[in-house]
């Protein structure tokens, strides 16, 4: 049998070789072509102010059953939960601005709200750099950094009371230049209704675009939207493990102004004012228990009952504002769904904080302790972030913008503090984070909180006070969730402690606050007046 000539059998072969080639080289060129065709998502980030992850359902927290957030569960449902995201400086300004610039307060320089100044809009932030790669950006809703926002083609910011906004008749700054006050909605039905509109006839429908959407709500003082007035009116909620907590071997906690029980004013819990008030002695009456008058409603109402009664009544209005935030939150997905955008569109869920929803007796933010330091975050991208992932991994507020940034294919800023987690989003390999870094400065204004500086990792957290006292606070927090046990100093605990005060001082030096505690006490002394602060 002739097996022909083994010239042409080689030359058979170069030619299916060739051909192997010539076929890798179009669907390369065909896969690049797709690929330069393919759209720049849409970004939709969305920030309520004060919103506890104990009060969002999809965390199965204490607070779930009875107070369900179907909406802002469906983000997490249809993508990625993150379990443990914190923020740099628990409080409203200082957190907004780190998100802004991926950057720590004493670096971006905004890192009080009171006598901090205001927002540097001159420097950068991942909003200009989204412009600068051809994207359309907005603002709308609650800014609190005190000047007109820069990096946005559109803004409508709340600017009265200091830039706190407020729950009716806000009063709203439009591109820099055009005040409005908005009389027709509460103030988290107003954000949701611009937003949309925003979106559906005021950008430029030929580029991508990014959009902050951001509430008031649930901050204090705490109004809801009338129509949520009789949720939760049938029966008395529930109350955390440590409602009374008494402070125990905890020094700067056992001097603090935001106790419940203590430290709540008239106003805060929606008691009507006598007739007849001047305008200052109806503030004077309205602002009674701030710094820690007895007050009660009627004389008969008195100890472990003033307090129950004075929580419940802080609990419901704060739950029904997350209820408003949460019925805003399904308008702008059923939005994006209904118009085709959702495909395409990164959507973010997160706040500016986490709360104190009767958490060691307390409201407000500011402390290290989890309730604060932890925040919501959770992200969809359909087609991308597979729906139902949860992740575990240590996450800060300046990961935010270099991680949209890079979902955006855009790249990171040198000088940004944060990283980038959207190999965790994508699930493909990263690289962990051991842990996590904390400063706070703000002191006494408003409810004395000492200023301090900490190191979380998975399992232990370590807190230094600072300011005119010098304590330590360490707990296991696999042991201990409440933190109410602190460890520092006691037997066997020695090693744990070395090993994260070193790491501590590896953290001061790689983000750079690694200067002396007088500076440090010399930032929270130093007061500088707020250029912008709308008085209407």
């Amino acid at each position: 049998m002739s097996i022909g000539n083994p010239l042409n059998r080689k030359y058979t072969y170069t030619n299916q070789s060739l051909l192997f080639f010539v076929l890798i080289f179009i669907f390369t060129l065909h896969t690049e072509s797709q690929n330069s065709d393919k759209k720049a998502p849409n970004i939709v980030f969305i920030m309520s102010d004060d919103h506890s992850v104990s009060s969002i359902s999809a965390y199965k927290d204490w607070l779930a059953e009875v107070a369900p957030t179907p909406n802002i569960d469906r983000i997490a449902n249809e993508g990625m939960l993150m379990n443990t995201t914190f923020n740099t400086n628990s409080i409203c300004g200082p957190s907004r601005a780190a998100i802004l610039t991926g950057k720590y307060a004493h670096v971006n320089g905004f890192y009080k709200n009171e006598g901090g100044g205001d927002f540097d809009g001159n420097q950068q932030t991942f909003p200009k750099i989204l412009q600068q790669n051809g994207y359309q950006t907005a603002v709308i809703g609650k800014w609190h950094l005190g000047t007109i926002p820069t990096g946005f083609d559109y803004s409508k910011v709340m600017i009265n009371h200091g830039g706190q906004g407020s729950y009716n008749n806000t009063v709203y700054l439009e591109n820099g230049r055009d005040t409005i006050r908005e009389k027709q909605r509460h103030s988290t039905e107003q954000v949701a209704h611009d937003a949309i509109n925003w979106i559906q006839n005021k950008r430029d429908k030929d580029k991508p675009f990014m959009l902050m959407y951001q509430f008031k709500a649930p901050h204090r003082p705490w109004t809801p939207n009338r129509k949520f007035d009789s949720l939760f009116s049938d029966k008395d909620l529930p109350y955390p493990e440590t409602f009374n907590d008494d402070y125990s071997g905890r020094l700067a906690a056992s001097e603090n102004m935001l106790e419940i029980e203590n430290h709540m004013n008239r106003k805060d819990l929606k008691l009507t004012p006598p007739s007849g008030l001047s305008k200052k002695e109806l503030n004077k009456w309205n602002r009674l228990g701030n710094n820690g008058e007895f007050w009660t409603p009627n004389d008969s109402l008195q100890g472990e009952d003033l307090k129950k009664w004075k929580y419940q009544r802080y609990i419901k209005d704060y739950l029904r504002c997350v209820a408003g935030v949460d019925e805003s939150v399904g308008k702008m997905l059923d939005y994006l769904k209904e118009n085709n955008l959702e495909e395409n569109t990164i959507i973010v869920y997160t706040s500016d904080q986490g709360f104190y929803l009767g958490e060691h007796g307390w409201f407000d933010k500011r402390w290290m302790y989890e309730p604060s330091f932890r925040m919501p975050f959770m992200i969809k991208y359909p087609n991308n972030i597979k729906p139902g992932s949860v992740n575990n991994e240590l996450l800060l507020n300046i990961d935010f913008a270099p991680t949209l940034l890079d979902l955006a294919g855009i790249n990171t800023p040198e000088d940004m503090q944060g990283e980038s987690f959207k190999n965790q989003l994508l699930n493909k390999e990263y690289k962990k984070r051991n842990a996590v870094y904390y400063h706070y400065y703000e002191y006494p204004f408003w409810h004395k909180v000492q200023p301090h500086y900490g190191v979380r990792t998975n399992r232990y957290k370590l807190i230094h006070y600072y300011y005119n006292m010098d304590e330590w606070e360490l707990f296991d927090l696999s042991e201990d969730k409440n933190e109410i046990n602190n460890l520092y100093a006691k037997e066997g605990f020695e090693e744990i402690t070395k090993d994260l005060k070193a790491e501590l001082i590896q953290l001061q030096v790689k983000y750079k606050d690694d200067m002396s505690l007088d500076e440090m006490r010399k930032m929270t002394d130093t007061r500088i007046k707020r250029i912008y602060n709308s008085k209407k």
